[in-house]
């Protein structure tokens, strides 16, 4: 549509003004020679276009103002397409232009001599206030277009700020709410009727800011209550400065729960990498090779093993190692969200898809992993639905939102994982085989904490520092006796179970070391007879000597010289202890 079109009642009313002032008919085209205002015979007209050459198509080409007092004779009418068929006496075309662009002709057309001669003996004067005519015309346009404008920054700034997943209100300097998002009503269960309400009274947790207090009180906490519905949070308080004067704030909200949410996604295991995973029996460094060749590939990669062995941990190092590890890392837990909610989860969906979607719709995990990768864990547990789904974003590189119209390209490498045998859910139906094979193109099988029994001393001595750390305990390290019944122990959660071990038995330690009377029940009830020293089961010189180290530093965890006094109680000297340290990937103080 142009831009005459969105003034047109402006237009006809000058066209009418222009006809009562002067009593000659008037039309007036746009750009493409449509017209979009016209008086007497040219009103039945309007909308309909100036067919063929004309002196309105040359005055708005060539942007030149017009006078043809004779059609009969004039160049012009020579080529008119109308010529032989013409019942104009006079014609005058002036071009409407703005900023350098024509956006269309004012034409005066006389259809009776006594109109031509008003034309022939006014032609000064009367161009003279077309050209006023056309100025106003033209100023309409200009504040039409700035109108236009400002509509559309105000329509993105309302897009913007609905977009953004944190709850934002804006206030002058008196509390009253100018602008909000859709997300500020829905935390706080607000109505629609807020703004030019004084936020201090809806919001009575908001301490009002001053010159005095604005630096302590710019960043804190909050507590909202009402009517059975409690919020927990933190909110902040920018100003707003024009012309070094404050107009009012900006205030935005985070939710305590989404906060430490979003915190633990981005720095839990952030920057885990294969140096980082503890062990060096064969089957350990055997697994983390084939993980380091999987990372310089694009293609799926699926890690299979029984719970607890760190298949997460081994999907975030094989990105950290990999060329998208400046990318997301985003991580899914198929078995942890109803299938109901699932799809709309894992592809996202469109403003207005189902009852209850958000308003501007939703990003789904691969969009939120562009780039990147996207970890699924318990792959096992999706259902044959989605599976479908899934395969179509790994076979098209393209997924299809819920409600879209349309499918998006998407760039995403996927880790999938699972503790379940997926051959033989093939088998029965309830896995999709072509699914299978196109997850299954590098597989890596974690071992069990029992196929790797020579690394549970690394990793006991590096929890055991770990949680007297966090735990602030002076626990230093653990019986021989107590590590022989944990080699001998079956571990059915694997490492995450020796977890929970490690941590309950620091916690109920009273000495430095970790003794029989402190370790849960059902790892001391193992019969003296089930325990029988395996003379083969030998340690390699680096295990025992990162042992040692790691107990040193716990040791000497809290004293102003630690490294002095682990160095000088090892034997060695403190650059051969940051040589070792870093060796061995030693993260201490």
């Amino acid at each position: 549509m142009s831009n005459l079109q969105y003034i047109k009642e402006d237009i006809q009313n000058i066209a009418e003004a222009i006809e009562a002032v002067l009593g000659v008919d008037v039309t007036i085209v746009n750009q493409d020679l449509v017209r979009v205002a016209g008086t007497g015979t040219y009103l039945d007209k309007i909308g309909k276009k100036v067919d063929g050459y004309s002196a309105f198509n040359k005055s708005l080409t060539e942007r030149i103002e017009i006078i043809i007092d004779d059609p009969s004779c004039d160049e012009i009418c020579k080529e008119c397409y109308n010529k032989g068929n013409c019942k104009e006496f006079a014609e005058v075309c002036c071009p409407i232009i703005s900023d350098n662009e024509a956006y269309g002709v004012i034409g005066l057309i006389a259809f009776t001599d006594e109109q031509a001669n008003l034309i022939k003996d006014n032609k000064d004067s009367l161009m003279n206030f077309l050209r006023k005519m056309a100025d106003l015309i033209s100023s309409k346009i200009k504040a039409q277009i700035k109108s236009y404008e400002v509509e559309l920054e105000k329509k993105k700034l309302e897009t913007l700020l609905d977009s953004i997943d944190k709850a934002i209100v804006s206030i002058d300097v008196n509390g009253k709410i100018d602008k909000y998002n859709s997300k500020f009503r829905e935390i706080f269960n607000l109505d629609n009727n807020i703004k030019s309400k004084n936020i201090f009274k809806i919001l009575k947790f908001i301490n009002t800011p001053t010159v005095d207090n604005f630096k302590n009180n710019k960043s804190c906490s909050f507590h909202y209550k009402i009517d059975g519905y409690e919020l927990k949070g933190i909110y902040n308080i920018s100003k707003i400065i024009l012309n070094n004067e404050l107009k009012g704030y900006v205030i935005d909200f985070i939710d305590k729960k989404d906060a430490i949410k979003n915190y633990n996604k981005i720095n839990k295991d952030y920057k885990i990498t294969l140096d980082n995973i503890i062990g060096n029996s064969e089957v350990i460094n055997n697994t983390k090779k084939e993980a380091l060749m999987a990372s310089k590939s694009t293609s799926t990669v699926l890690i299979t093993g029984e719970s607890g062995t760190g298949k997460e941990l081994f999907a975030r190092a094989i990105h950290n190692h990999s060329p998208r590890c400046d990318y997301p890392f985003v991580a899914v837990n198929c078995a942890a969200i109803p299938d109901n909610l699932l799809e709309s989860e894992l592809f996202g969906y469109e403003e207005g898809a189902f009852t209850g979607a958000k308003k501007g719709g939703k990003l789904g995990k691969f969009e939120l992993a562009h780039k990147g990768t996207i970890f699924l864990d318990e792959i096992g547990d999706m259902s044959l639905h989605l599976q479908a789904k899934l395969l179509r974003v790994l076979q098209e590189k393209e997924l299809n939102k819920i409600g879209a119209n349309s499918n998006k390209l998407i760039d995403v490498r996927v880790i999938a994982a699972t503790n379940k045998d997926l051959e033989s859910m093939v088998k029965k139906g309830t896995f999709r085989e072509d699914l299978y094979y196109r997850l299954n193109v590098i597989p890596i099988k974690l071992p069990s904490l029992k196929e790797r029994i020579g690394d549970i001393p690394l990793l006991i001595d590096f929890m055991i520092l770990e949680y007297a750390r966090k735990l602030n305990k002076d626990v230093i390290g653990i019986d021989s006796d107590v590590i022989e019944l944990m080699e001998h122990y079956e571990w059915p959660g694997n490492i995450r179970e020796l977890q929970n071990v490690i941590e309950y038995s620091v916690n109920m330690s009273s000495t430095p070391k970790i003794t029989r009377n402190v370790i849960p029940n059902r790892v001391n009830n193992i019969e003296s007879e089930e325990i029988v020293v395996n003379d083969d089961n030998i340690r390699t010189l680096e295990e025992l000597e990162k042992r040692e180290i790691l107990k040193a530093l716990n040791k000497y965890k809290n004293y102003k010289k630690d490294k002095e006094l682990v160095a000088k109680s090892l034997g060695i000297s403190r650059a051969t202890l940051y040589r070792k340290l870093e060796k061995y990937n030693i993260i201490s103080k």
